[in-house]
C-alpha cells in the first residue's frame, strides 16, 4: 500500500469515527408560562389574547415626536454603552473563530540551521583519532498537524464558543433596548419638568397680582396685613419651586447628555408632554412570544447551551486525544542541494495520549461543567419569570396610573373653579385672604402632580415596550 493509500485510509478514518460526540446535546428547559399577562386589560380570557403586540412598533413608531426619534437615533450612534457592547460582540466573534479554527489541520512553514559537535568520548564510544565530530545541515519544509476529533471535543467547544458569541450580540441588543427606553424616559421627564416650570412661573405671576390686590386693599383699609403675609406665602412658594425645577432641569438635561455620548449641554425640546400621541391601545400580546422577543431571555438561553456544551468538552478528556502530525521539505549540509531529489525529508506520525492517574482532574472538570450548566438553566428560567414580572408591573403601572390622571383632571378642573370663585368673594368683601390662598395653593400642588402623572403615564408606557422586548429592532 503507498502512502497516499495509507494517508486517505487514515483520513477516512477518522472521518468515521468523527461523528461521535459526548456530552448531552442541548433541549431548551420547559418553562411553564401564563396563558394571558396578569393586569393585561386587554384580555379578558386567554382567547382574546391577540398575538399584535407593542413591541411590533420600532422605537420611532412609539411616540410621534421627531425630536426624541432624532435624540434616539444619535445615542444609538454615540452612547458608550452601546460602543463597549459592541466591541464585546467583535471580540466574541474573534474567539469563536479561534475555537472554530482548531477543528482544522495547521501547516506551518520553517527553516533551520544546524551546527553540532560530538563528543569523542562520549555515549557513543570513542571515535579515532582524525575522523571530524562536527555535523551541520539545514533543513526547510512544511509541517502539518492536525488533532482528529474522534470524540468531538473540538465540536463541542466551537459550540459554546458560537453560544458565547450570541450571548453576546443578544447583550448588545439588550443595551439598545435599555438605551432606547431610557432616552425616551429622560426626554418626557425633561418635557414634564418644563411644563411643571411653566405651572409654577404661571402661578408666581398669579401670586404677584394677587399680593398686589391685598396691597392696594390695604391701602384703601379693607384688608389687613395678615392678608398681606398670606399672599406672600403663595409667591415664596412658587418662586422657591422654580429654583428646584431649574436645578433639576439642568440636572436632567446632563443626564440624557451622557446618554448621547456628549459633554453636558442644552436638549432639544419637541411636542409638550401634556401633547405627546400615544398609541391607542397598548396590547401586550402573546406570553409565549416573550422568550423570543426579550433579549435578556435570548442571552440566557445562548449561556445556557455554551454551558451545556462545556459539558461535552470536559467528558471528551477521558478518552485519548489522536493528532496526524507530519513533514514534507528538504535536508542537506550544503545549501546549493537543499532543494535536489537527494535532499527530500518527509515524515508521518499519528499519536494518541489518552489520562491514566489524572482522571480525578478530569472528573472535577465534568462536575465543575455540569454545575456551571445547572447554574445557566435555574438563570435562564428566572429570567422568563422576571420578565413576565417586569410585564405584569408595567400593565398595571400604565393602567391605574392613566385612571389616577383622569382622576386628578377633574380634581384640577374642580380646584380652578374653587380658586375662581374665593378670588371674587375676597375682591367682594365677603372673605379673608386665606380661603384664596388655600384655593391657589391646591390648585399649584394639583397641577405639578397633574405633571407628574402625565410623566408617569408616558413613562409606563416606555417600561411596558422595552418590558415586551421593544426597541431593539429597526424596522
Amino acid at each position: 500500500m503507498s502512502r497516499h493509500v495509507r494517508a486517505a485510509s487514515l483520513l477516512l478514518i477518522a472521518a468515521l469515527t468523527g461523528s461521535c460526540t459526548v456530552g448531552p446535546n442541548y433541549k431548551r428547559p420547559v418553562v411553564a408560562t401564563p396563558s394571558v399577562y396578569r393586569g393585561d386589560p386587554t384580555a379578558t380570557s386567554p382567547a382574546s389574547v391577540q398575538p399584535a403586540s407593542l413591541a411590533d412598533l420600532t422605537w420611532f413608531e412609539l411616540f410621534r415626536d421627531d425630536t426624541l426619534a432624532a435624540l434616539v437615533k444619535d445615542a444609538l450612534g454615540h452612547n458608550f454603552d452601546l460602543r463597549i457592547a459592541a466591541e464585546r460582540v467583535l471580540q466574541a466573534r474573534a474567539l469563536a473563530g479561534i475555537t472554530q479554527s482548531a477543528r482544522f489541520p495547521t501547516l506551518d512553514a520553517g527553516a533551520s540551521a544546524t551546527a553540532t559537535r560530538l563528543s569523542q568520548s562520549g555515549a557513543s564510544g570513542p571515535i579515532p583519532g582524525g575522523v571530524s565530530t562536527d555535523v551541520s545541515y539545514l533543513q526547510a519544509g512544511f509541517t502539518l498537524a492536525w488533532e482528529i476529533d474522534v470524540w468531538g471535543r473540538l465540536r463541542r467547544a466551537n459550540e459554546a464558543s458560537r453560544a458565547q458569541y450570541l450571548a453576546s450580540e443578544e447583550a448588545r441588543r439588550g443595551v439598545v433596548t435599555t438605551l432606547v427606553a431610557d432616552v425616551a424616559e429622560r426626554y418626557i421627564a425633561l418635557r414634564a419638568l418644563d411644563l411643571e416650570l411653566e405651572i409654577a412661573r404661571r402661578t408666581q405671576e398669579a401670586a404677584n397680582n394677587g399680593l398686589r390686590l391685598t396691597d392696594a386693599r390695604r391701602s384703601q383699609g379693607v384688608a389687613s396685613g395678615l392678608d398681606v403675609r398670606q399672599a406672600e406665602q403663595l409667591l415664596f412658594t412658587a418662586t422657591g419651586q422654580i429654583a428646584s425645577l431649574e436645578r433639576d432641569i439642568t440636572q436632567t438635561e446632563n443626564a440624557l447628555s451622557l446618554l448621547l455620548g456628549r459633554a453636558p449641554g442644552e436638549i432639544p425640546r419637541g411636542t409638550r408632554v401634556d401633547a405627546v400621541e400615544t398609541p391607542p391601545t397598548v396590547p401586550a400580546g402573546l406570553p409565549s412570544s416573550l422568550l423570543e422577543r426579550r433579549p435578556d431571555i435570548r442571552q440566557a438561553e445562548q449561556e445556557l447551551i455554551a454551558a451545556n456544551a462545556q459539558i461535552g468538552v470536559a467528558k471528551a478528556d477521558y478518552f485519548p486525544r489522536i493528532s496526524l502530525t507530519g513533514f514534507f521539505g528538504g535536508q542537506s549540509r550544503a545549501l546549493t542541494d537543499l532543494l535536489s531529489g537527494p535532499a527530500r525529508l518527509a515524515t508521518a506520525s499519528i499519536s494518541a495520549a489518552a489520562p491514566l492517574i489524572n482522571r480525578g482532574r478530569v472528573r472535577g472538570n465534568v462536575e465543575f461543567a455540569e454545575a456551571a450548566q445547572r447554574e445557566a438553566a435555574v438563570n435562564y428560567q428566572r429570567s422568563v419569570f422576571a420578565a413576565f414580572r417586569d410585564v405584569a408591573d408595567s400593565l398595571t403601572e400604565y393602567s391605574k396610573t392613566k385612571e389616577q390622571r383622569v382622576e386628578q383632571e377633574r380634581l384640577v378642573q374642580a380646584l380652578s373653579e374653587s380658586t375662581r370663585l374665593s378670588t371674587e368673594r375676597y375682591r367682594s368683601g365677603l372673605d379673608s385672604y386665606l380661603p384664596v390662598l388655600d384655593a391657589q395653593r391646591n390648585l399649584f400642588e394639583g397641577e405639578l402632580d397633574l405633571a407628574q402623572l402625565r410623566q408617569r403615564e408616558l413613562a409606563a408606557i416606555v417600561q411596558l415596550y422595552r418590558a415586551l422586548g421593544g426597541g431593539w429592532k429597526t424596522s
